[in-house]
């Protein structure tokens, strides 16, 4: 079995939380990666769940130390989510363009994706007339960003050797909710911008009305997601970080019909099935779909 740690609360670092989500898991079985490809199906297979009673930020703990997670996630292959490209561009062309009313045109500037994968966003920023970089830990999604040409390193934001001020955006598309050190992942990308630089965080709303709802059946709580945030534990941590909330928003993004029923199929078998049977013979699987449930949100924020 993997080697488990407890953890202080990453926003206001207290030691004193009590558990909102009891753990669904009976063991994590070491070097498994599986649970943590981003097309993981484990909806709703989480460890312990814990709420600080000081600022409210809400976390699991305890989970695998630092250093396994980073193994895990440089070990992890999903072909699957190269199926989904489609989508993900649509989706991210979706996202590029609120992000450039803030920024203007991109006049050659430089545009760092944090968690970039495969380097979708990169490719799409770049094709936007972007100086774009992508950075992530996993070989197997930075070999295939490399193969379609794009600038992509291995590793951490914060082990990257990247100079300091030489960006003027940087993304994180689903990022944060990962990581182990979500503030220091954003005190470096703070580093990494330029003066009145922009960063773009993209994550689970925990406090969405469908969240609300939904409750211990929220889908987003999984083994793979590290930390989940409100508009307001996300509003002070960027706070903390050095950075200026601009704005807060609820962001869909669009899927295949197809893989939106392979996701319902992972989450609910008895529906998501005959589902996926009925597209597959209408000839429907590859049509795109606007999804928008409210829990996801994206924050606007200025290097101060």
């Amino acid at each position: 079995m993997m080697t488990m740690e407890k953890v202080r609360c990453n926003l206001c670092g207290a030691d004193d939380a009590f558990v909102r989500f009891p753990s669904t898991l009976e063991r994590i079985e070491h070097g498994n990666w599986s649970a943590y490809a981003c097309t993981s199906g484990g909806y709703g297979r989480h460890g312990p769940i814990v709420q600080c009673r000081h600022c409210g930020l809400v976390y699991a703990t305890p989970r695998p130390r630092d250093q396994a997670v980073l193994d895990i996630y440089e070990a992890v292959e999903d072909p699957l989510y190269l199926e989904e490209r489609e989508g993900r561009i649509l989706t991210f062309e979706h996202h590029l363009r609120p992000l450039e009313k803030f920024t203007g045109l991109p006049a050659h500037r430089a545009l760092l994706d944090v968690g970039a994968y495969t380097g979708v966003f990169v490719e799409i920023a770049a094709r936007h007339g972007w100086d774009a970089w992508g950075v992530d830990p996993g070989a197997w999604a930075v070999e295939q960003a490399r193969a379609r040409g794009l600038q992509m390193r291995q590793g951490t934001l914060q082990e990257s050797d990247f100079p300091s001020e030489s960006f003027s955006v940087v993304t994180m598309w689903d990022v944060i909710e990962h990581v182990t050190d979500p503030l220091g992942t954003m005190q470096a990308a703070h580093r990494v911008l330029e003066p009145g630089g922009l960063l773009v965080v993209h994550t689970m709303d925990l406090d969405s009305l469908f969240a609300r709802l939904m409750g211990p059946r929220w889908p987003w709580l999984m083994e793979m997601h590290l930390y989940y945030f409100t508009r307001r534990t996300m509003a002070a941590m960027l706070e903390k970080a050095g950075f200026r909330v601009l704005w807060m928003g609820a962001q869909g993004r669009y899927l295949r019909a197809g893989y939106m029923a392979s996701r319902v199929t992972a989450l609910l078998p008895w529906l998501g099935r005959p589902l996926e049977r009925v597209l597959t013979r209408l000839h429907l699987r590859h049509i795109p779909l606007r999804i928008n449930l409210g829990d996801l949100f994206t924050t606007y924020a200025q290097k101060i």
